[in-house]
């Protein structure tokens, strides 16, 4: 039953990534219009929300399955899955014409 666990929890992982992708939808239609600081501020915010509701989706789903003494060790390395991601998002710029 351990590998029916595992495919849950990568189902669970494949669903909350949806924020970070709209955050990323998002965050490109800015780069397009413009690069200023005003548009780092802005995706800033989108992929911070983003990655919190990520990583808050997920823990929910997540956590519950863990000891109460292992939830930590089981949210880490969740939170910096959708770090990672959120970075990535975050650091894009198309290269200059």
């Amino acid at each position: 039953m351990a590998s029916d666990d595992i495919k849950a929890s990568l189902c669970v992982l494949g669903y909350c990534i949806l924020p970070l992708t709209v955050a990323m939808l998002v965050c490109r239609l800015l780069l397009l219009a413009s690069t200023s600081v005003t548009a780092f501020i802005m995706r800033l915010v989108i992929v911070a929300a983003m990655f919190a509701w990520s990583t808050f989706a997920s823990t929910a789903f997540l956590a519950d399955s863990q000891p109460p003494n292992r939830r930590a060790l089981a949210v880490y390395p969740i939170f910096l899955f959708y770090f990672v991601i959120s970075w990535m998002i975050l650091t894009f710029n198309p290269p200059p014409h």
